[in-house]
């Protein structure tokens, strides 16, 4: 064949004339030359094609082949396992080809990947009723939808961060995800990744390989070539099998819900103390997705662009690993005693009162309000990873020493839960909990269940205040409703005025509590 035609017309009577004897699927791989690069032989339904690797390079997003096949049977047309190849091995074309009557080549449907496109098709099945009627010249087609992905890919959203496919399971049972996908969005904007797809399925569990249907999978996959999009975010955690998986599948980078809270953690970690529980969590995260090989850790590690304090730390294989977290782990205690000694010194002459609550409820700008202070506060999720106390005074109470703490989250990974043992020791020993609460958010009540979710599995049983915050978002009449309901104190921390409430109620419960 030539570089012009999709498939001669003596080609595809020789194609057909094989199979037909055979009574096999038979197809080949032909490159932009012409020229055969491999034959396979299938069974009476179908083709196994052979691995021919994977290759992903700059504008060149095709393989360079095209898979031209038989159809064996009558009426027969291209179906799902073909276009899954189409995407699987970003082939130039898959060509079909009908057997009519005494083997010769009949009705023909060809298939190529689509850009970008508002109608969001995937691929583009044409047909003609002979091979010698296909009214197409391979060669300047082939060169134009090449030139197309790239110019998609090159004028794609500007974004302000690192683009992302989102992937989010939908569990029966399991939580809404009218809830689970805007708090992953959110999670996804504080780590600096833009969301540009979200890929969504509702199953009865987890895909055991892949987490979603292999069907949906394959439609990510070409998303992603698409987008120009090597990023892949699963909003569930992914065991390491999984992970490999669809990394191999994908060729893609993939993390998931867990990996994500770390790589904001590892971000955000200023202290020593913060970033050497960063490093700790990362590590016990890692470990078990390690090759087992005595190697470095393998693209699956070290969470966005292998950002944070453990960045070159994690690049170590499964002994080192876990002699790097018995070390820091001792490291660890050695903060806390010291920790320990200063809290002790606090005690005597203090009221320990802490802030508690999900993430991005406000905690750090009540903070700021009630002791004038000027903590970092930022609109994002976990800015506040280590405990940052403040003195303040009540008039019916001694000073009391007001402690910022890491906010909470939703199924909040357990290793980040022992990792972060500062911010408990700190609740332990608090007199009362300010339980801030954003308000103005869509299912805050899930919220607030929770953060208490979390307080009773750690044993923290210490009386709360619950604060309803960000009201300056809602109606007034809506705001003062949901207090009462609640018995929730009404509050902006973004006022200058301290709320007055507030400081009563607090020194109130104090004066209860410690008399």
């Amino acid at each position: 064949m030539g570089v012009r035609e999709i498939c001669s017309n003596d080609f595809a009577t020789h194609l057909t004339f094989i199979s037909a004897e055979l009574n096999r699927v038979v197809g080949v791989l032909v490159d932009r030359k012409g020229k055969v690069n491999s034959v396979i032989i299938g069974d009476s339904e179908k083709l196994f094609l052979p691995d021919i690797g994977r290759t992903r390079g700059g504008a060149k997003r095709f393989r360079g082949l095209r898979l031209i096949r038989t159809l064996l049977g009558p009426g027969e047309k291209l179906n799902d396992d073909d276009f899954a190849d189409l995407s699987k091995l970003r082939l130039d074309l898959v060509v079909g080809i009908s057997i009519a009557m005494g083997g010769y080549p009949g009705p023909t449907e060809w298939a190529h990947l689509l850009p970008v496109n508002p109608a969001g098709k995937l691929w583009e099945v044409q047909s003609a009723p002979h091979p010698s009627q296909i009214d197409l010249r391979f060669d300047l087609f082939i060169a134009e939808l090449e030139s197309e992905f790239s110019r998609k890919a090159e004028v794609k959203e500007v974004v302000g961060g690192q683009p992302a496919i989102l992937v989010y399971v939908s569990i029966d049972g399991g939580r809404d995800p009218d809830a689970g996908i805007p708090e992953l969005e959110e999670l996804c904007r504080t780590a600096g990744v833009e969301v540009i797809e979200k890929v969504t399925q509702n199953r009865s569990k987890m895909h055991p390989k892949f987490g979603l249907g292999t069907g949906r999978l394959d439609e990510l996959m070409l998303m992603a070539v698409q987008r120009d999009i090597d990023l892949i975010i699963f909003g569930q955690d992914l065991s390491p099998a999984q992970l490999r998986h669809i990394t191999d599948t994908t060729d893609c980078k993939v993390i998931d819900r867990t990996q994500l809270i770390l790589d904001i953690f590892a971000q955000h970690a200023s202290s020593k103390d913060g970033r050497l529980q960063v490093e700790l969590a990362q590590l016990k995260y890692n470990l078990p997705r390690l090759s087992g090989k005595g190697t470095s850790m393998s693209r699956l590690m070290g969470g966005i662009g292998g950002r944070g304090p453990g960045e070159t730390k994690l690049e170590i294989d499964r002994r080192r690993a876990r002699d790097r977290i018995h070390r820091l782990q001792k490291d660890l205690e050695k903060l806390s005693a010291q920790r320990l000694l200063q809290r002790k010194k606090r005690l005597k002459n203090n009221t320990i009162v802490s802030i508690v609550g999900y993430t991005n409820a406000g905690k750090s700008t009540l903070l700021n309000q009630l002791t004038r202070s000027d903590v970092l506060s930022e609109d994002q999720l976990f800015a506040t990873l280590t405990p940052t106390s403040r003195q303040f005074f009540l008039p019916k109470v001694k000073e009391v020493v007001l402690t910022d703490t890491v906010g909470f989250i939703h199924d909040l990974p357990k290793d980040l839960v022992v990792a972060f043992k500062a911010t408990l020791e700190e609740l332990e020993h608090s007199s009362i909990f300010l339980h801030v609460v954003d308000v103005s958010t869509d299912r805050f009540e899930e919220r607030i269940e929770a953060v208490n979710r979390i307080l009773h599995d750690l044993d923290l049983n210490q009386k709360q205040i619950l604060v309803f915050n960000k009201i300056d978002r809602l109606e007034r009449n809506d705001a003062e409703s949901k207090a009462k309901l609640w018995g929730a104190i009404p509050i902006s921390a973004l006022e200058k005025q301290r709320p007055e409430n507030l400081l009563e109620k607090v020194e109130d419960l104090l004066e209860r509590t410690t008399s």
